[in-house]
């Protein structure tokens, strides 16, 4: 048996089809640059993300590993340093806590706030690395998820 008005119903259900594909499709993935905070808003700032200057670059005298950390220069107070590189240049962003939240994220950096700060500089296309120079990968992070339980909740 068909229904007179099937065919007129035909692009409407191709259109629907149509959309419930593009909306499990996923997202295309785009990086965004790094966010450095204004030099007037810094002063009250729970985060403070600033560039770094670039250190000279010394003549080595031994051959060097390509998998070997770059050289940091951290100003005092920064706990982690977003290395990106854009068209062959490299950019370091200091990222500084207020007093409390950086004495927490010395403490435990498993926690939220330093967390969600390495997840900018990532989404940045970046790397971090700690202040002591040692990189913080996402290795490194599922070594941090189990020190503590995470919620997360998703809209599905």
């Amino acid at each position: 048996m068909t229904f007179p008005h099937a065919t007129a119903l035909r692009p409407l259900g191709l259109l629907a089809v149509a959309c419930v594909l593009a909306a499990c499709s996923p997202a295309p993935t785009t990086t965004t640059p790094m966010p450095i905070t204004p030099p007037g808003e810094a002063a009250g700032a729970a985060v403070v993300r600033k560039t770094v200057p670039e250190p000279p670059v010394v003549a080595p005298t031994a051959p060097a590993a390509s998998t070997a950390a770059p050289a940091l220069a951290l100003p005092p107070g920064a706990l982690y340093v977003c290395v990106t590189e854009t068209g062959g240049q490299r950019q370091t962003t200091a990222i500084e806590f207020a007093p409390k939240v950086g004495a927490m994220c010395a403490k435990d950096p498993e926690m939220s706030p330093c967390q969600y700060e390495r997840n900018v500089c990532r989404k940045a296309g970046g790397r971090v690395y700690a202040a002591n120079g040692a990189e913080i990968t996402m290795a490194t992070e599922a070594e941090y998820d189990k020190k503590v339980m995470r919620i997360i909740l998703k809209s599905n």
